[in-house]
């Protein structure tokens, strides 16, 4: 099957990536490679994947709509995974310009192009930080998240609406992923496990933000792939029970679903951080800070609905996936 995924090069694009050609899939990636962080994990990242022969890479921003229906043309993509995002919650504070920009103008092509050539499956990346304001947990892909904390999240549930639309319009299928907090081999320099486990292993002090007084459904990476695997491999089909009175926001009489994807197991900040001083056999030095706009205290991801349609659980411990996230980083990282 020829899959076309946005965001190769990036952390979870990039195992996707690598799952699909092992099975024997064609992947066409897609990336523009910019500096948020450093171009050069990017491009190992890339490194991975361009060794396969059923590998083809297209340098393209998907805000770039000539460029990305272009691709579409040419390569003719059966289903489609689009993981292109601006990222960071906390970075949205700062550039909000280039959230609109990335997540809604480039999602905005992606549907369109997927639209015009016909996809069979358009999946894409949305995440947990859509329930934003929520408190009731597990956060449950049927209630409302209709609060985001930051603009990022804002754009993420955009994204859902904008693939509502389309499905409904159009017929094409689309399915969510709300992705809970991934880690593990690979991942961003931005994110708590790099910033951590870098601070701790030079003996830095890290900051932890509302007094550590917060949890994380945190999800392994492998978890995260197989998840999205399943799902690009069942097109999303119409609810025959959906009723317009009380809407299901996580289906519709449309070709469209959203999912929770994550651990189903929240972690207290404190007992994170001692999972990584456990893997370096070293004590963190702790600032303890008030809680940073856009944070939310706790996510926790009910999965019930991934379960029974995909007969699929999360399952790695925390200790084992932080042990294998700290050998990467010390002996793979090609940034370290």
């Amino acid at each position: 099957m020829k899959i076309l995924l946005t965001g190769a090069a990036g952390f979870i694009g990039m195992h996707v990536a690598k799952r699909l050609l092992e099975r024997g899939d064609e992947i066409i990636g897609v990336d523009n490679l910019n500096d948020y962080y450093d171009p050069r994990l990017k491009n190992a990242r890339l490194a991975n994947l361009t060794a396969y022969e059923s590998f083809k890479f297209s340098s393209a921003d998907i805000a770039d709509g000539k460029a990305i229906d272009l691709i579409f043309e040419r390569e003719k993509p059966a289903r489609v995974i689009n993981l292109a995002a601006q990222a960071g919650v906390r970075y949205s504070l700062k550039n909000p310009a280039v959230y609109i920009q990335s997540n809604i103008v480039g999602f905005s092509n992606v549907l369109e192009s997927s639209r015009k050539h016909e996809v069979e499956h358009l999946v894409y990346a949305s995440s947990s930080s859509v329930y934003g304001a929520n408190t009731k947990t597990p956060f449950n892909v049927k209630d409302p998240a209709n609060h985001p904390l930051s603009l990022y999240a804002a754009t993420k549930k955009s994204n859902e609406l904008m693939a509502h639309s389309y499905s409904h319009l159009y017929r094409l299928p689309t399915t969510g992923l709300r992705y809970f907090t991934v880690y593990g081999p690979w991942g961003r320099p931005d994110m708590a496990p790099w910033l951590f486990t870098k601070a701790i292993q030079s003996g830095k002090t890290i900051d932890v933000y509302n007094h550590g007084k917060m949890q994380r459904d945190f999800t392994f990476i492998d978890d995260v792939v197989e998840a999205t695997i399943r799902v690009i491999d069942s097109t999303a089909q119409p609810n025959p029970n959906f009723c317009t009175d009380q809407p299901d926001p996580a289906s519709s009489n449309a070709p469209y679903k959203i999912y929770n994807v994550g651990n189903n197991q929240p972690v207290e900040l404190m007992e994170f951080i001692g999972s990584i001083e456990r893997a370096l056999n070293k004590k963190a030095k702790i600032n303890f800070l008030p809680i940073q706009p856009g944070d939310v205290e706790s996510t926790y991801a009910d999965i019930d609905p991934l379960i029974k349609q995909f007969n699929f659980s999360p399952s790695q411990s925390l200790d084992v996936g932080m042990s294998a996230w700290v050998d990467w980083f010390l002996t793979k990282n090609p940034i370290r």
